[in-house]
């Protein structure tokens, strides 16, 4: 019987092309939302919740496998740092001085409103620097959208994603994925049982959205980990479709029965087919799709049927996620295997380390 790790080839595999469908899933849920305010779903959850949950459940498992092949937090982080906040940091910045005043023109506003208004474009920019968003608005310019203010809110993920990466970072540096792995799927089962208690109406501190996805990503590090271990074969499949159709059916969150079952599909599908390819347009249509559909609605297409501004905001998107691409994520990915990294962990070591010759403890 064949398993994940047998199944898996790092150079030909379909996790490149599950994640660009998952980001076309996300974009179509927040097209509709934009056009018209509604949401597609599948029983209670959105079309576009099931496809964050994939991203992440994929995520988990290739940040895992980054980890286990470079085997130092430094340069874990750097991989991760580039993956993430060059690209993130350039759509801060075309939506803040091209979108923003393009948006405001087209409501017959001054485009320097952007600027002048509050929060200002500035604001936008360095107060959301850090992943963590603060400001979705600029100048009210969207005030009398369907979606309101938010200029890009598919960017709120981002920070639970690196959340994610620091736990793997952490996880990894303290040795527990080498020597106590069995920690990741116990720590899966707990925030399965918290999501269960949220479903019954129980209290939980943590918030809901760091359980649903730290639970996802765990999922898929726990595969990675134990990969051997984890059998691909027809009838599992049709298994973990039939659990996750029933706790969409029987719960208000499929999680509850449905996320150990979606995780597996999600494996076996990014496993079962080969799309080889060195172009990676996920990630910039994940982050342009949203606030290229919030120009396109003040446009004609605003009234046009809402396939036709789905399907056209979609294939527009296209378009700055290839600009991201090719002149941002893969130009600064090719700094990977940089000495900085290296150098600053050595500089911070020595930094912290005793003087040479100088004992702390005194001699009695």
């Amino acid at each position: 019987m064949p398993s994940l790790q047998d199944r898996f080839d790092p150079r030909r595999n379909g996790f490149d092309a599950l994640r660009l469908l998952f980001a076309l899933l996300v974009a179509v849920d927040h097209g509709v939302s934009a056009h018209s305010g509604g949401q597609l779903g599948i029983g209670r959850t959105g079309i576009g919740d099931f496809a964050l949950d994939g991203f992440f459940v994929l995520s988990g498992y290739l940040v895992t496998r980054s980890w286990f092949r470079l085997e130092s937090f430094p340069r874990f982080a750097w991989h991760r740092f580039l993956r993430i906040m060059p690209g993130f940091w350039v759509c801060l910045v075309v939506v803040a001085f091209v979108v923003a005043p393009v948006a405001a023109a087209l409501q017959g506003m001054s485009p320097l409103q952007a600027f002048t208004g509050t929060p200002s474009a500035w604001d936008y920019v360095f107060q959301n620097a850090g992943l963590l968003i603060v400001h979705f608005d600029i100048a009210g310019i969207l005030a009398d959208l369907p979606k309101e203010d938010s200029f890009n809110g598919a960017v709120w993920s981002l920070a639970f994603e690196a959340l994610c990466y620091a736990i793997v970072g952490v996880l990894g540096a303290l040795g527990v994925l080498c020597r106590r792995a069995a920690l990741v799927p116990a720590a899966a089962a707990v925030l399965l049982a918290l999501t269960a208690m949220q479903v019954a109406g129980l209290p939980v501190l943590l918030n809901d959205r760091i359980i649903r996805l730290t639970l996802v990503f765990l999922l898929g590090a726990t595969a990675y980990l134990y990969a051997d271990r984890v059998p691909l074969r027809g009838g599992l499949v049709a298994a973990a479709a039939g659990l996750f159709l029933a706790s969409l059916a029987l719960f208000d969150d499929y999680r509850v029965l449905g996320a150990v079952p979606f995780a597996y599909l999600c494996l076996w599908a990014g496993t079962s087919f080969a799309w080889r390819t060195r172009t990676d347009l996920s990630y910039g249509f994940y982050i342009y799709h949203w606030p290229l559909q919030q120009l396109l609605v003040l446009t004609a297409l605003g009234t046009a049927p809402i396939a036709v501004f789905v399907a056209v905001s979609i294939t527009l998107a296209l378009l700055p996620a290839a600009a991201s691409w090719y002149l941002v994520e893969r130009p600064v990915l090719r700094h990977k295997d940089s000495p900085l990294p290296d150098r600053l962990a050595e500089g911070l070591t020595a930094a912290f380390a005793p003087a040479p010759g100088r004992s702390r403890l005194r001699r009695p």
